[in-house]
């Protein structure tokens, strides 16, 4: 997204914030009287005139099968929703309603790539800038017919139904129409990451047996280096991309049928063929899980398990519909891109799609002068994970402290407030999902916006489906009740100390069991046997390893991981994760990894420091230094941010031995294409530990 946290500012619902303009540098009486029109006089006649709220039930306790628990349902709810109307009891039916009942309906929208350039930096580094213009969108209409051209031409070009396809991709329009024409020809799906390294791409296509790949064409080359240990793969099908050669592609890979998007939607145009449509039962996508804690396992997602979290979303968002604009950016291959996506088109929204490096008007690879995918688009309705969220409540409180003064001190009073002073506000509803987003970002988020965050919680082994918290609930720090397609049971971990007896809350594992658990992970009967079960009643069960706690009016709150939580050498348990959550408010932090040896009684930390903050500070400081690693190095700045985590810890009411007793500085971010954090951008603790396990060690050889 960028690398300094203040680059998504220029986001349009964030602008006036981000610039301030609500601060102009007008004197005193200026900004004293924009804040009391646009925020003390609603905050005033909120406090007046609202009075106390009664508390909402949202969830409510429920008799159920299985291992005994504490179980909670959606309250509005009797019985569990399985689909969004009669007769929609697959992915392959619910689309062609979606697209007869709006066919007229604008639907899918790309922009058009004027130009694009590179520009040399000062340090001799070349970048790549690119010119949009507007989007240009194809109807519900429209996109059905391709969807059953390109349905003919797979089955016409020679692939065996039976076998798999996979898709290996950025997020763009093709990609959602080469899953839904496979679909209506009853193929299974295998997703991939397009950040994928080569080992895990062979894993999952030899894994899978894939027959069939489609790609982008810049991912050809990255086939042809590894073609000799794929063992399955019969054609290949790409995306037609700006400036790629197709003849030397193809000559590349002679071994394969090669044919372009385009020549297969024309084949199937020409020679259409019945469609072969699938059962609820049957399988839909195979999607590799993130890998946060190893390898990668395929998730096998069944046509009802994607009905039904679709049918379960749609209850929640409010108002939502055709008139409703969605902007595409987070990979596809994601489950929660991929259930946003199934949500809005079963709606009848307008998606249109960008990417994360031209998000904004000053993304990395938006041309000067140009505007960013949000800007273009003015969307409604977004998604968003919780660490970008993160980065724009850094950026907009970086831009705050720079003002100072008394604009700074209203901001800070206002801020506690539930009313909104975002004036210009154009998103009115945010999909917040992949981690957990904290309860500050959240209610800061939520304030600017003047827009509600739906945070859910749901993972892929439930195809994203499992909480979701409502548009008219304002707490913080919580995922909301159980959608309506399944419950979510609490069951007691000893080991850990969560039980569901505990007072005022029951804590336990958190447990979904309903229609939107998946079948299990493909040719993995043992894994699958741990963390999937079946009651006496035919119900799937999967155990997540998540702690949580119920509050009383039935909405859940994330508390811990079970794989996450060590004991040290004199008897403590300290909770990874719960500690990089708070640590994580540092100013100075882009990304963290917390690790504690059992043999010890501290833990220590990796950190990836923020280059903009850090920067910032030994300038005034008077650091000297000649790039960004020395900096790093320095026993100076290693202090100063060290001082920064024990301050954030003690507001945290972090234990001692929580906070870390020494630390390391990394000068290179984690991203996904290093396979450090996932597409979510949650970091991946075993390859951490792995790739760091030097540096790791000489925290632990001095005595402290």
């Amino acid at each position: 997204m960028g690398d300094s946290k203040g680059s998504l500012l220029n986001f349009p619902l964030l602008k006036s914030i981000g610039d301030l303009s609500v601060f102009k540098d007008n004197g005193e009486y200026g900004i004293l009287g924009a804040v009391v029109v646009g925020i003390l006089i609603p905050v005033l006649l909120s406090a007046l005139f609202m009075g106390k709220k009664r508390v909402k039930v949202r969830g409510v306790p429920v008799e159920v099968g299985g291992e005994a628990g504490y179980t909670i349902r959606n309250a509005r709810k009797t019985e569990l929703v399985e689909v969004p109307w009669d007769g929609a009891t697959t992915v392959a039916a619910l689309f062609q309603q979606s697209c007869k009942r709006y066919s007229r309906n604008q639907f899918l929208g790309t922009r058009k790539l004027i130009s694009k350039e590179f520009v040399t930096s000062k340090d001799g580094r070349k970048f790549e800038k690119l010119h949009f213009g507007d989007y240009e969108w194809q109807t519900y209409g429209e996109v059905f017919h391709r969807v059953c051209n390109f349905a003919s031409g797979i089955v016409k070009l020679g692939h065996d139904v039976d076998s798999h396809a996979a898709i290996f991709s950025d997020t763009r329009a093709e990609w959602l129409i080469t899953l839904q024409g496979c679909f209506r020809q009853n193929i299974t799906v295998v997703t991939i990451y397009a950040s994928l390294g080569e080992d895990a791409l062979i894993h999952s296509l030899n894994e899978t047996q894939v027959s069939t790949l489609i790609c982008d064409s810049k991912q050809l080359k990255k086939l042809y280096a590894i073609s000799s240990r794929l063992t399955s793969i019969q054609n290949i099908i790409y995306f037609e991309d700006d400036g790629e050669v197709k003849d030397t592609a193809s000559g590349n890979l002679s071994k394969w049928t090669v044919a372009s998007f385009s020549e297969v939607e024309k084949l199937g145009k020409e020679s259409p063929i019945d469609p072969n449509l699938p059962s609820k039962h049957g399988i839909a996508v195979i999607m590799y899980t993130s890998g946060s804690t190893g390898l990668p396992k395929g998730v096998m997602i069944t046509h009802g398990n994607i009905v039904a979290t679709t049918a379960a979303v749609m209850t929640v968002i409010p108002n939502l519909g055709s008139k409703d604009v969605y902007l595409g950016y987070l990979p596809l291959a994601h489950v929660f891109e991929l259930a946003a996506e199934s949500v809005l088109s079963a709606a009848g929204c307008a998606i249109g799609y960008g990417s994360a490096l031209t998000l904004t008007d000053t993304s990395n690879k938006v041309k000067k002068g140009t505007k960013g995918d949000a800007s273009a688009l003015q969307p409604t309705i977004l998604t968003a994970v919780p660490a970008i969220l993160d980065r724009v409540r850094d950026g907009v409180l970086k831009k705050v402290e720079e003002k100072g003064g008394l604009a700074k001190n209203l901001f800070d009073t206002c801020i506690q407030s539930p009313t909104s002073f975002c004036q210009r506000k154009l998103i009115r509803f945010v999909l917040c999902g992949g981690a957990p987003l904290s309860g500050e970002s959240q209610q800061f988020i939520n304030i600017c916006m003047g827009a509600p965050i739906g945070q859910g919680y749901g993972l892929t082994e439930t195809f994203a489906g499992a909480a979701f918290s409502e548009w008219d609930d304002n707490t913080v720090g919580r995922v909301g009740p159980p959608l309506p397609c399944c419950y979510i049971k609490l069951v007691s971990w000893e080991e850990g100390g969560y039980m569901t007896l505990d007072k005022p809350m029951p804590r336990g594992e958190i447990v979904v069991g309903g229609f939107s658990v998946t079948s299990g992970y493909y040719k993995n009967e043992e894994k699958t046997n741990e963390l999937f079960k079946v009651d006496e009643k035919g119900m799937h069960w999967f155990y997540t390893g998540d702690i949580g706690q119920f509050h009383h009016d039935g909405c859940l709150e994330i508390i811990d991981r079970k794989k996450d939580i060590v004991k040290l050498q004199h008897g403590e348990y300290i909770s990874l994760g719960k500690v990089e959550a708070a640590l994580s408010s540092s100013n100075y932090l882009d990304n963290i990894m917390v690790y504690a040896d059992p043999f010890h009684n501290y833990c220590v930390a990796l950190i990836v420091p923020s280059h903009q903050v850090l920067e910032g500070w030994a300038q005034q400081a008077g650091i000297e230094y000649k790039n960004f690693a020395e900096l790093c190095g320095k026993a100076e700045t290693v202090s100063e941010v060290q001082q920064s985590l024990s301050k954030v810890a003690k507001a945290a009411k972090l234990d001692k031995f929580e906070v870390p007793a020494k630390i390391k500085l990394l000068p290179d971010a984690w991203t996904p294409e290093s396979g450090l954090v996932t597409a979510a951008l949650k970091i991946k603790r075993e390859q951490l530990k792995v790739k760091f396990k030097d540096e790791l060690q000489k925290l632990y050889e001095c005595s402290i």
